[in-house]
Formats: C-alpha cells, sequence, structure tokens
C-alpha cells in the first residue's frame, strides 16, 4: 500500500475501522467541567461554591460510575483549586482504571489527607512536556503523567499541526499519519485513540497491523510517504512507563521531530487542552496498514547484509520486548541460522518480569542471556529492548565472572563505522569513499578518526537521533545509548535489527576469516588508536538536583579534574559551533582527554561521559595509558558532582 497521495484518495486497500466514538458526555459532567474551568479560570468573578455530591461519568461499557467531590469553589484554599482542577480531568477521563484512582485521591484529599494531596500536586500542578522526544512518563490519571487524556489531546494537537502545515503548504490537501505501537502497558489504547481522535480531524491515520518495533514505524513513514507518524513506546524505561515519538515525513525524510516543530505542536496541544474535553474531540474510522508494509521492512532490512559465509552460535533476548519476531523473519530472509532464545524474555510482557529495568544497559538485565550462552558455549549474545531500536552485543570473556563481557555502545559503534567507511570504500566508483560518519556529541571520538582515516566526512550532532539522522550525506551514524543507524536510506532512526544484521554479518566474515569480534576490537585499536570510555549516571527523585549540579559547574567551572589539567570548557547553553542549544557542558583536558556533562532527555537522570584515548606504543601500552586516565576523570568527576 501506498499512501503518498495526500489527496485523501486511497491507493491501496487498507481495512477500514469503526470510529470507536466516545459516548456523549451526560449534563452532570458537562456541568462540572464547567464549573471547574470557570473556578479555575483565575479570574475576578464572584467566587461560588459548588457540591458535587455525585459526578457521573460514562464507562466505555455504558455503565455509569459515581465520583464524589465535594468542592468549595471560593478561591482561598489552594487544596479546593487542586480538587477543581482534578475533577475537572475526571470528568473527561475515558478510563476506567485511572479515572477510578483519581476518583479515591480526590476523595481522600478532601478530608486533607497529606499523601493524597502531595499526589496530586505533583500530579496537576504541571504538564507532561511535549518537546524533541515527545512525551515520556509514567502511566496514571492527571496532566503531569500519560494517560488517555493525555494522548487524546496530543493527537488532536498533531492533528491540528498537520492540518496546518498542509494548508500553508498543499493547500486542498489531506494530511496522513501512520501509527504504530509496543508491547507496554495501554500502547495499543493509545495507539487507537490516536488513530480515531487524528481521522476524525481530517487527517488520513493508518494503524500498522499488530505490536511492532519502533523501526517498522519509522521504516513505514517513508514506505509510506505519510505526512507524520506516531510510535506509542517507551522504549526501555520502566514497566510502568509509556511514551509517545513523533516523526514527520516530507522534507524530514522520517526523521524525529526537532525545534522549531515540537513548540508549535505543543502549542497546538495545549490549545486543546485549554478550549476542549476529550470527549468532545471527534472521532472517525481509521485504516490499518497491511502486512506487505511489515514484508517490506524485512527485505530492506535483510538486504543490510551479505550472504553469511560462516555461521555464528549465537543467543537472542527480546527482554520481554516486540522485537522477536520481526528479528526472526530478518535473520531468516538473510540466510542466518536462527539464535539459541532465552525464552523467559522472548514473547512480550509489559510488566517486564524477569528484569528490574528493561535495558540491556542496567546491571543484571543480560544474566539470563549469559546463562542461556554458557549452556550452548555462544560464541556472540544479540539483546534488543523491548522495542528493538536499540542493539546489546556481548561476547565471550574468560576474565568475566558470567563468562561475558557486553561492548559498550562506543565499542559497536566504533566497529560498526569501521565497517561502514570499509563497505563506501569499496563502493563502485573513482572518487574513493564518500559520505558521512556521524555519531553524537557524547559518543566516543573513535568514530572521527575512522572518518579522517578514510577521508570521509564527519558530523558530532545533539544526543539524540533526531539529530544523528539529519546528519547531511549520512552513510552510518550512533550513539554511545547503543543505538546505530546502518541503513539511512531507507529508515531514519536508530535501528537495532538492522544493526543486528550488520554486527552478524561482520562476526560472519571474521569467523570465516579465523577471527573473533575480540581480535576485531583489538585490531581497531592498533589502526586507529585505543578509545577507552565510561559513564557516570546519577538517578535522582528530584530533578532539582541536576539543576543544582549543572548550576554549580558553570559558576564554579573546575580547574583540575583530579590531577588533569582542565584546558577549557565549551558550554553549548546557547548553542556552540553550528550546534543548536543545548544543557550540555565539554571538558577538554590538556591531555585531550573528554568529559560531557549534561541532563538525561528521558530519564530523572543526570549523566556524566568520560573518553580518553592514547595512539602511542604497542597496544597493550595504548590500553594501560588510556584506561589510567580514564581512571582518574572517573575519580576527579565522582568528586566534583558529589
Amino acid at each position: 500500500m501506498s499512501l503518498g497521495d495526500e489527496s485523501g484518495t486511497p491507493t491501496g486497500e487498507p481495512r477500514a475501522h469503526g470510529a470507536h466514538a466516545a459516548d456523549a458526555e451526560p449534563a452532570e459532567v458537562a456541568e462540572v467541567a464547567a464549573v471547574a474551568a470557570e473556578t479555575s479560570a483565575g479570574d475576578e468573578r464572584e467566587p461560588k461554591t459548588a457540591v458535587l455530591e455525585t459526578v457521573e461519568v460514562p464507562d466505555e461499557s455504558d455503565e455509569v460510575l459515581a465520583a464524589t467531590a465535594v468542592l468549595d469553589t471560593t478561591a482561598t484554599d489552594p487544596v479546593n483549586k487542586l480538587l477543581v482542577t482534578a475533577t475537572a480531568w475526571l470528568a473527561q477521563d475515558p478510563d476506567p482504571e485511572t479515572r477510578a484512582e483519581l476518583r479515591l485521591l480526590i476523595q481522600q484529599a478532601q478530608d486533607r489527607d497529606p499523601a493524597a494531596v502531595a499526589d496530586l500536586h505533583s500530579r496537576f500542578d504541571e504538564r507532561l512536556a511535549f518537546g524533541t522526544a515527545g512525551l515520556r512518563g509514567a502511566i496514571a490519571a492527571g496532566s503531569n503523567r500519560m494517560n488517555r487524556v493525555l494522548v487524546g489531546q496530543a493527537a488532536a494537537g498533531l492533528a491540528a499541526f498537520l492540518l496546518a502545515e498542509a494548508g500553508r503548504d498543499r493547500p486542498g490537501s489531506i494530511p496522513s499519519v501512520v501509527i504504530g505501537y509496543d508491547g507496554r502497558r495501554n500502547s495499543h489504547v493509545f495507539a487507537t485513540d490516536t488513530a480515531s481522535i487524528m481521522a476524525g480531524a481530517g487527517v488520513r491515520a493508518v494503524l500498522l497491523p499488530r505490536l511492532l518495533p519502533t523501526p517498522v514505524l519509522a521504516f513505514a513513514v517513508r514506505h509510506l510517504g505519510v505526512s507524520a507518524g506516531v510510535m506509542v513506546t517507551a522504549s526501555h524505561n520502566p514497566p510502568n512507563d509509556n511514551g509517545y515519538k513523533v516523526y514527520l515525513g516530507g522534507g524530514d525524510e522520517g526523521s524525529q521531530i526537532v525545534s522549531p516543530d515540537d513548540v508549535a505542536i505543543a502549542t497546538e496541544i495545549q490549545k486543546v487542552a485549554d478550549t476542549l474535553l476529550v470527549t468532545e474531540l471527534p472521532r472517525a474510522a481509521y485504516e490499518t496498514a497491511p502486512e506487505s508494509v511489515v514484508q517490506a521492512y524485512v527485505d530492506a532490512t535483510a538486504a543490510v547484509g551479505n550472504a553469511p559465509r560462516a555461521q555464528v552460535n549465537t543467543v537472542y533476548t527480546a527482554l520481554h520486548g516486540v522485537g522477536w519476531d520481526t528479528t526472526r523473519r530478518v535473520l531468516d530472509a538473510a540466510g542466518f541460522a536462527l539464535p539459541t532464545l532465552v525464552d523467559a524474555q522472548i514473547a512480550p510482557d509489559s510488566a517486564f518480569p524477569t528484569v528490574a529495568f528493561p535495558n540491556p544497559e542496567e546491571p543484571g538485565a543480560m544474566d539470563l542471556a549469559y546463562e542461556t550462552a554458557r549452556e550452548v558455549n555462544a560464541e556472540l549474545i544479540i539483546a534488543n529492548d523491548p522495542d528493538a531500536d536499540r542493539l546489546a552485543i556481548a561476547i565471550p570473556d574468560a576474565d568475566e565472572p558470567s563468562g561475558y563481557r557486553r561492548l559498550s555502545g562506543n565499542e559497536v559503534g566504533a566497529i560498526l563505522g569501521w565497517r561502514a567507511a570499509e563497505l563506501a570504500q569499496a563502493a563502485p566508483g573513482d572518487g574513493g569513499a564518500d559520505g558521512t560518519l556521524a555519531c553524537s556529541i557524547v559518543s566516543t571520538p573513535a568514530l572521527k578518526a575512522v572518518a579522517d582515516a578514510y577521508g570521509l566526512a564527519f558530523s558530532d550532532t545533539l544526543t539524540g537521533f533526531k539529530w544523528v539522522s539529519r546528519a547531511p550525506g549520512l552513510i552510518f551514524g550512533f550513539e554511545e545509548a547503543l543505538g546505530y543507524l546502518v541503513n539511512p536510506g531507507t529508515v531514519r532512526d536508530k535501528d537495532g535489527i538492522s544493526a543486528t544484521v550488520a554486527l552478524l554479518s561482520l562476526a560472519s566474515e571474521l569467523k570465516a576469516d579465523g577471527s573473533t569480534l575480540a581480535r576485531h576490537l583489538d585490531a581497531f585499536a592498533e589502526r586507529f588508536g585505543y578509545f577507552a570510555s565510561s559513564q557516570i549516571s546519577v538517578r535522582v527523585t528530584d530533578l532539582s538536583e541536576i539543576d543544582r549540579v549543572m548550576v554549580r559547574l558553570r559558576e564554579s567551572p573546575p580547574a583540575m579534574i583530579g590531577t588533569s589539567r582542565v584546558d577549557h570548557i565549551d558550554d553549548l547553553s546557547a548553542g556552540f559551533n553550528g550546534l543548536p542549544a543545548s544543557d550540555v557542558l565539554r571538558i577538554v583536558l590538556a591531555d585531550d582527554s573528554r568529559v560531557m556533562v549534561r541532563p538525561s532527555g528521558t530519564e530523572p537522570k543526570l549523566k556524566v561521559y568520560l573518553d580518553a584515548h592514547s595512539t602511542v606504543g604497542s597496544l597493550a601500552e595504548r590500553r594501560e595509558v588510556a584506561s589510567a586516565a580514564l581512571a582518574e576523570l572517573d575519580r576527579g568527576m565522582r568528586a566534583l558532582i558529589g
């Protein structure tokens, strides 16, 4: 199916779905919403008192549920203001679970229960911000959580943005959107809400046929020629989180949104939140994409690798995510033997029962994979995160207690970048290697060394594939957080499945030539230098702690980090060397080591990235010098950030 024609005339035969319209709002709910809106408007009208003994809210099963709320709307008590806001939210919440949760909190807060009042403040004092990463947060009731009200507002706001863009650039055209979802809690209902609300607004909405990896959605944006894409996922966040990523087609070529589009979309979302109830949003029928879209992704991704010259004994885990079914089809199409599976983690499970955090970078997440690998004497372990846009690799290592060592994202990125450079050099033509290698500014400098050696362009970007994917002439991009883009001609986002094919192809070639990935890493260090990297990640419960650290480093910049002298500090808060403004500090040491400090964009963490390298002496000497410098950076930065 092709959606390249935005006139609104179907060019394929998608399956249509009903409007799934919300039940009409009863008068009682409308009255509650009106009173709440009037009270919270902050004007100078005569204060009112409203006693709302029973707020009737329709369940999707037509059952009427009662929410008790007794509100004094004289605006002198901040708790009453909070109750008015919460009750207005309750009146438009179509989700029985979050509605019951909020109703109980309102009742407890009416009795001035301190915990309930604090919880309501946490949920309603702020709004979950829509930015370049879309939305991401814990599933719960409230404007500062992920839920069906917030998603409905986001869908309507995105629709308004797309309609305005189409009206300005292509008058009379109908914008289109493709929507995907993973196996997390509420992903399917968030996706269908989005589809029906955007269709109701006049956007042609197409839902992917079932739960699928994020890279399939990113692929579908370009493959179907749509105006935008939405992926419902929280990637590797904790189990109760979910999120909402937005991609743009057209000139953005299927990349995630960047500024100023994020601001424009957020403005439209806020307009919806300020003026409409989610229960008032029109809904309409949406389409379901055919399985041929998934098959097209499988075919394109299988072509990333060459036919294997040797099969590698591999173990695979999906970490309870949606990666395996698509990965299996890709590996089979590419000619690779199917791996041994970590059975306990292979099926989608939104509870992620075997891991504390469903992130292969987190301690313990790959323990079951190590256990399985030992049983079958595996040569390689492959792990995708829950939405399969990231790839983790582990190789045998007798010095590790588990018998395996997980390679860092920088190590994998460096050798995949080397592979990309080799492929570019071998491509037909008289001009030698051509194209751009790109990585985020917090990733290893090793990729630049590869680009320089092969005469390729190099681009360092802000963190996130929304930036990496936009590097001009890109042939390969990565970021240290296990994200790799090996096929920018078809997908403009990190893709853990295509990266799996590229890595397996490399491992197969090495095995056929009598080598291993471990030896290949040594060969990289001998040719380009030994690059040592590590990270300090500080999880906080109070985000102001991160702000205090960043302010302190700016106001009192360090002259030394450990025993190493600081040469200069680049503050990217106002932009730097063509990079957009970002809350990042780059500290460059006199020995050319580097420290990057930034808040995480998706989690409550302060992240510190440490890099050191050496190009002098034997491999052992290079490793020793770089490792010692890295250890000193780690010691010094831990002392600085406290």
